[in-house]
């Protein structure tokens, strides 16, 4: 098995000990937590109704990087957004989009991906029925072959993880692994949400390890004791010492991300922005 995985502890203790076991830590992190981003879908029904106000909002936190996803945003106007945010000094670096339009809308995608000034596409879920080793042997040709479109295209590629990947095990080998080994290294790097990989039951330390030379960025959101999900800083996971691992030398963007954030939601993400930006200073 190409991951080094460890039985999911229950309860409280559990949680804590997925991300808090001792880490070598140095004096800075192996990537620089420069500009600190945030992924739009968690403000996703703000942003659905109010696009431009969201952004000013997201700006006045302090960030100055947004990864697109979620809020209907593939159907908004995208000259608009991206003078909304060439106005308020924000990049979006990476857009989030789905299997299947990619597959079907590739030169749509693309355009949206430019238009928006970013530089990498994200692949960031696989929908149930794509959940089985016939389906996801299936799929991953045509992910090797989206990559290479990409790439012709001048855009990066890299697939951003939930639990399932981890969790769903056909023959005893993980989604995830079949990902890793199955999609040329050229074509293909990840975006690692910490707290999925967390919550699927993987050691942390291992797993960026084990993906060294082909990190991107990570999805930074918090776990509580009893695994849900919480902003930065309220939870159990050591972000400054997995940021020091030297198998995440290569990441170049840190996205705060929370599925759940309760509204009005600018408190939530203003609480994550400030643990980063101690963790930065």
């Amino acid at each position: 098995m190409m991951f080094s995985r460890r039985d999911l502890l229950a309860g409280a203790g559990g949680a804590g000990a997925i991300a808090c076991a001792a880490l070598p830590m140095g004096k800075a992190f192996a990537a620089p937590l420069a500009k600190i981003g945030l992924q739009l879908y968690t403000v996703r029904e703000i942003f659905a109704k109010d696009p431009a106000g969201t952004l000013e909002k997201v700006a006045r936190v302090g960030y100055r990087e947004v990864e697109f996803g979620g809020g209907g945003y593939d159907a908004m106007d995208h000259a608009m957004l991206r003078k909304t945010m060439d106005r308020l000094g924000l990049t979006a670096p990476s857009i989030h989009v789905g299997y299947d339009l990619l597959l079907g809308s590739f030169e749509k995608s693309v355009a949206m991906a430019k238009t928006l000034g970013a530089d990498t596409v994200i692949l960031p879920y696989m929908s149930d029925e794509h959940r089985n080793e016939a389906a996801w042997q299936v799929a991953l040709p045509n992910i090797n072959r989206i990559g290479a479109q990409l790439q012709k295209a001048g855009l990066g590629f890299a697939y951003h993880n939930h639990d399932f990947e981890f969790t769903t095990r056909p023959g005893g080998v993980s989604l995830y692994e079949r990902l890793v080994t199955g999609v040329d290294p050229a074509l293909m790097q990840f975006e690692l949400d910490l707290y999925w990989a967390a919550h699927a039951g993987e050691d942390l330390p291992s797993l960026i390890t084990e993906l060294a030379g082909r990190l991107y960025s990570y999805h930074v959101k918090d776990m509580r004791p009893d695994r849900s999900m919480v902003a930065v800083g309220q939870g159990t996971i050591d972000f400054a010492a997995l940021f020091k691992l030297p198998g995440g030398a290569g990441v170049r963007h840190f996205f705060v991300e929370n599925d759940q954030a309760p509204a009005p939601y600018i408190p939530d993400i203003t609480t994550s922005f400030a643990t980063l930006r101690k963790l930065r200073s």
